[in-house]
């Protein structure tokens, strides 16, 4: 049904702005947002970036992986998507983890582009500007890069610090030479789908950008540089856990290179 004539124009403003956004047949870009007990900042996060991207004039979706929080996540997100159909929802149960999140999130769309955010803002969603012109430029891959030159780390206690980077100093004797990343780590990157054919990605663990820059049709890399913010609220969910799945990552990675 067309909007009436007789409104004036900004009450025509309005009632087209309460029209559902329909979701686009052929997205350019799926993002994927994994969340675990991030319902403090779920709402904050898919504002921002659905402001960093519109002004791209680009299709995109974002699909929200939830596993299974129980706070309020799955309310808010399902609140917002029913006024934009880009937004999807998907709660998984008995189900744990942030690289299988990001997974399951993939395979729901037929974007040309998938992407992964953390949805605690630490990662600006600002940024993604930046990182969708590279991908333009003809990159596969394009690191949000907090070790690039000019990027950084905001409130990190030194052990932290350090941590950080004795897990990217380890990464060295898998990743390959032409296309090396200061950030292997990051959590935050967009790829070309053509780089992940025919790739099993591991279904556990808390990153996955390692193992597609070892095992992925890479050619080539861009870095963003971005300082690491502070979380706005819930939990961080690292942990010993998370020290152990890199550990087994890198052995089978350090196997696969040998090979």
């Amino acid at each position: 049904m067309g909007i009436p004539s007789i409104l004036s124009g900004q009450d025509r403003a309005s009632v087209l702005a309460e029209q559902p956004v329909l979701a686009p047949r052929f997205p350019q870009l799926g993002l994927v947002i994994p969340t675990l007990h991030e319902a403090a900042n779920i709402r904050t996060v898919l504002q921002r970036v659905q402001e960093s991207l519109e002004p791209l004039g680009i299709s995109y979706e974002l699909i929200v992986v939830d596993d299974d929080s129980r706070d309020g996540t799955d309310d808010i997100v399902q609140e917002m998507a029913a006024f934009d159909g880009r937004l999807r929802f998907v709660n998984r149960k008995g189900q744990r983890g942030l690289g299988s999140a990001v997974r399951s999130g993939w395979e729901l769309t037929d974007a040309e582009v998938l992407g992964v955010i953390d949805a605690d803002l630490q990662h600006p969603p600002e940024v993604l500007t930046q990182l969708w012109e590279a991908i333009g430029k003809g990159s596969d891959i394009v690191v949000a890069s907090r070790y690039a030159p000019h990027g950084g780390v905001a409130a990190w206690s030194p052990a932290r610090r350090l941590i950080s980077r004795v897990a990217v100093w380890m990464s060295l004797p898998v990743q390959r030479p032409e296309i090396y990343v200061h950030d292997p780590m990051s959590g935050f990157f967009l790829v070309r789908r053509s780089c992940l054919e025919n790739l099993v990605l591991r279904t556990q663990g808390f990153k996955i950008l390692l193992e597609i820059l070892v095992r992925g049709k890479v050619s080539s890399v861009a870095e963003v540089p971005f300082t690491f913010g502070c979380r706005l609220g819930g939990k961080s969910k690292a942990g010993f856990k998370v020290v152990l799945d890199y550990l087994f990552l890198l052995a089978r990675l350090w196997q696969y290179r040998a090979r």
